[in-house]
């Protein structure tokens, strides 16, 4: 460890060490989410009187054409304070909360604009928060802001309960009066009893705001982000490009193994074949030499076209399954591997042939990077989930970020909803997980 990370790793850790309860009135977290406590309530009040007022008009309007324009431009306005409460919500309660989409304006221009504005779901739902939140705002200020504010003001009661004889004309604060008589807060053993329950209402106090601005951040993400069906059409768009790069790289892939490969040698072959010709009735010996050259290369142009077959889908995949297919890729590997399939029946061929390339590029990894004597396979089912695991006693350090060739097969799962974990510290052992989904 070197100087600098023991310079920022101490004070953390001497923070670290007082408990929760004690440490969540000073953080940085709490005094956050008590600001966006505090300022809900303005907030709140801005959006409900502009939602209730614009809507209102906009609905006793509707019998006009001023109506539906102005009921699209109140949505628009709440789009745009929308924009803002993400914003409040990304600095003080921590929620990145994306965007959601923009209007679809149909066949376009300013009728098509209207339309999808009044069609969206996004507007109705920042409609919904503006109505939503404003009483919540309201319960949240009216508990919180008391409760911090007593909690303080009893903790440090005893460094400031002589302000109160000096400048305020009666001895501490006033527990009971009735005109004759007045109990005071004034002795050491009742001081101290009010700072305890102060330090009991600030040490409670985090807890109610982290439960309050939980539920904040609930409805900024659930009312004012991306649905969920539109998450999802991004990821699937995401995940859909990715399989067109990757098929466009396989492709490329074939194209100049064929090229540089098995094309190259059948070249070859023709020329000597075509050379032997000439020379069959001059040189009958040199012909037979440059026949059984002429063989050599058949024979180097067929493994080669075997290899870029089972690159592509190897026949003993579909023929027998994972673990026949797993245990030839193993048997190929340059360190001793043990494969183990636990599967009561095969996935669908899609799965099963993405399973196995991923295994097959996992062990290619190791024969050339790992420095392993020695790997494992293990494959089997888990509910809806088809689980691969590989293992290797090399010098670890594989890493699933950046251009590695890990975060290509990362990506590649991530196109059918599959996941990579990869458990890699320096000196070893290495272990990737890959998860995908059974489809039978």
């Amino acid at each position: 460890m070197t100087a600098d990370h023991r310079y920022d790793t101490q004070p953390r850790s001497r923070t670290r060490a007082l408990p929760p309860v004690l440490r969540a009135p000073l953080e940085g977290r709490t005094w956050r989410e008590l600001g966006w406590i505090v300022l809900s309530l303005p907030m709140s009040i801005l959006f409900f009187v502009f939602a209730v007022t614009m809507t209102s008009v906009s609905a006793g309007l509707l019998v006009t054409f001023v109506g539906i324009p102005l009921l699209a431009g109140t949505f628009a306005a709440l789009r745009g304070l929308g924009a803002v409460e993400r914003m409040r919500a990304r600095a003080l309660l921590d929620a990145d909360v994306a965007a959601p989409g923009p209007v679809s304006g149909g066949k376009g221009g300013f009728g098509g604009w209207l339309a999808g504005t009044l069609k969206s779901g996004v507007s109705w739902r920042h409609l919904l928060y503006s109505l939503l939140h404003f009483p919540w705002a309201v319960f949240g200020f009216s508990l919180v802001v008391p409760l911090w504010t007593a909690g303080w003001t009893l903790l440090l009661y005893p460094l400031w309960q002589w302000t109160l004889p000096l400048y305020g004309g009666q001895d501490g604060i006033q527990l009971y009066g009735d005109g004759t008589h007045n109990y005071y807060l004034d002795s050491p053993l009742e001081i101290a009893a009010t700072s305890v329950i102060g330090l009991l209402l600030t040490l409670a106090a985090p807890w109610v705001i982290r439960g309050l601005s939980s539920v904040d951040r609930l409805m900024v993400v659930g009312l004012l982000g991306p649905s969920r069906l539109a998450s999802r059409v991004v990821e699937l768009e995401s995940d859909r490009g990715v399989v067109v790069d990757t098929a466009a790289a396989d492709l490329r892939r074939i194209e100049r193994d064929l090229h540089d490969g098995a094309q190259a040698r059948l070249v070859a072959l023709a020329m000597g074949l075509g050379l032997a010709k000439e020379k069959l009735l001059e040189d009958p010996e040199a012909a037979a030499a440059m026949v059984d050259e002429a063989h050599g290369e058949v024979k180097l142009a067929l493994q080669e076209l075997r290899d870029l077959a089972r690159g592509i889908h190897p026949a003993v995949l579909t023929d027998r399954g994972l673990d026949a297919a797993l245990s030839a890729v193993a048997s190929r590997c340059a360190v001793p591997v043990r494969v183990e399939v636990d599967l009561d029946r095969r996935p669908a061929a899609a799965i099963e042939g993405i399973a196995y390339f991923t295994v097959s590029e996992l062990l290619q990894n190791i024969s050339k990077h790992a420095r392993a004597t020695r790997a494992r396979v293990e494959v089997w089912r888990v509910e809806d989930r088809l689980m691969l695991q590989v293992w290797d006693d090399g010098r670890g350090g594989a890493d699933a970020t950046g251009g590695s060739g890990l975060a290509g097969l990362a990506e590649r799962l991530g196109a059918v909803d599959g996941v990579l974990a990869v458990d890699s510290p320096a000196g070893g052992p290495t272990t990737v997980t890959a998860e995908l989904p059974w489809r039978g």
